[in-house]
């Protein structure tokens, strides 16, 4: 049974030489709710301006082929589309709030935000990377 399969059916049948159709039935169809939908950061919520962070989404319930998308709050685009986002080489704008969002193709689930601070700042004179 799919999400597509929802909608109004009956049975009918020939009884004796008359057809005969029985009440309409309405079905709907819905898939398996997925929950608990953690975010954490490796090595952690903190990170050092320039150095890397990789942010990981997990589901405790649901199954299905699985698809992540990566928000950060106040950004419009998606910044992923893995079970993991890597930050590389973060900067002052890579600070702020990430959720991850989950669906199955039947229900939807967003984490809690994951707020990251990234701690420094950029030295234009010491050169490298900002």
């Amino acid at each position: 049974l799919r999400l597509h399969h929802s909608g109004r059916y009956c049975c009918g049948g020939r009884v004796v030489s008359q057809w005969r159709e029985s009440e309409l039935v309405t079905v709907h169809s819905e898939g398996p709710a997925l929950g608990g939908v953690p975010v954490s950061a490796a090595p952690g919520g903190q990170v050092a301006l320039g150095d890397s962070l990789v942010l990981s989404c997990t589901v405790a319930t649901g199954t299905g082929p699985l698809s992540f998308f990566w928000h950060r709050e106040g950004s419009g685009a998606p910044l992923g589309t893995g079970p993991h986002l890597e930050l590389r080489h973060t900067g002052d704008n890579d600070s702020g709030q990430y959720r991850c969002r989950v669906s199955n193709g039947y229900s939807v689930a967003e984490s809690d935000p994951l707020n990251v601070t990234v701690l420094g700042e950029w030295d234009p004179l010491a050169g490298g990377d900002p």
